[in-house]
């Protein structure tokens, strides 16, 4: 059974501008009732743009180990945003080093956020991830893919259209757009069905629906490929989502796993669109993140360790960027000659934020 988790009201603004809208007044949702788990408070209102077109490449330059973090990183930067997988921990294992690390960056004056792609949990259950593995990060530092989803149908009234949302995809979905009171079918609740494919045999969806959500489905089937194309491809003005693009996936330390980027090219394949990403490397979450904070880009570092979503985020949002080798990219792979994506610095881990410089 899914949770409903409380939300405070949520002041929606949307104007558009040359196709582009721009989002305004957004406050993060209080959470409650929801098992060992800190009620989010009320957050001040932030502006939150609209999705826009970001670039796939950068130009090839050559890239530096982060030989001395003081002058290198640390004395130029106030916020930093950790991407969680292949960063903060692998699968259900924390990485060696890592709580002392965000310890000694708190002690810094550091500002952090945690900013993941995975769109399997709310923010809450994010929250219950941090604290089961011994991280002591506040609620209002956790921001998912699935609760940008959850934040862009909020700005673009998608509520007030009277239209459902179809899941493809698990529980965090569900979860934030249960705190925004949007209704959705689809989901865990299409785990394990199978369509009537026999002579004559047909699978009739829902007409009602005005999005598709793809997000990261452990249990992703036939049956909710056929009806999202079918949605899609039928239902007049019916939006494509994706929580984000991403090729592969830490579920467990022992090895990479198909990621979102696998299910969402089914959806394309079938249906000839293109999907409105908005997780990283787009630019909600970020613009949310400095609206709300004021804070200057130039003095944010965006760590993580995918070329193309992580350092391809902050090169894209005027951020500086880290590349740690912790995760999916190997240090081959960022000095190739096909790498065309490139961040300021990489190191091991971020655990070398705080190594001793050799004299």
């Amino acid at each position: 059974m899914l949770h409903r988790l409380a939300l405070t009201p949520l002041t929606r603004s949307i104007t558009k501008s040359n196709s582009k809208m721009k989002f305004s007044t957004i406050a993060l949702a209080s959470l409650s009732t929801f098992a060992s788990v800190n009620a989010f408070t009320a957050q001040p209102r932030a502006t939150f743009a609209a999705p826009r077109s970001f670039s796939t490449t950068a130009i090839k330059a050559s890239v530096d180990r982060l030989s001395d973090p003081n002058s290198e990183l640390l004395d130029r930067t106030d916020v930093f945003i950790f991407d969680c997988d292949g960063v903060i921990w692998r699968g259900d294992s924390v990485i060696d080093g890592i709580p002392e690390t965000l310890d000694k960056l708190r002690a810094a004056g550091k500002k952090m956020f945690f900013v993941t792609n995975n769109s399997t949990k709310s923010r809450a259950g994010y929250k219950k991830k941090f604290d089961s593995l011994g991280l002591d990060v506040p609620a209002e530092e956790i921001f998912s893919s699935s609760f940008a989803a959850a934040a862009y149908f909020e700005q673009t009234k998608f509520k007030e259209s009277g239209k459902k949302v179809y899941i493809i995809g698990e529980v965090g979905i569900c979860e934030e757009l249960d705190m925004i009171d949007v209704p959705w079918i689809g989901g865990p609740n299409d785990n394990g069905k199978v369509p009537d494919m026999g002579p004559g045999g047909k699978l009739d969806h829902d007409e009602d629906v005005g999005a598709v959500v793809v997000g990261f489905d452990r249990n992703v089937n036939y049956w909710k490929i056929q009806t999202a194309q079918l949605c899609i491809n039928e239902n007049p003005g019916c939006q494509f989502i994706a929580t984000n693009l991403d090729a592969v996936t830490h579920l467990t330390d022992a090895q990479e796993w198909a990621g979102n980027g696998s299910m969402v090219v089914a959806i394309k394949g079938c249906t000839g669109q293109e999907p409105i990403v908005v997780g990283k490397p787009g630019p909600l979450m970020i613009d949310y993140i400095v609206d709300k904070y004021s804070i200057e880009r130039s003095r944010i570092c965006m760590v993580g360790d995918r070329l193309d979503t992580d350092v391809l985020f902050g090169q894209n949002n005027g951020l500086q960027s880290v590349l740690v080798l912790s995760g999916v990219t190997s240090e081959e792979k960022l000095l190739s000659d096909e790498n065309t994506i490139n961040p300021d610095f990489y190191c091991d881990s971020i655990v070398d934020f705080f190594a001793k410089v050799p004299v």
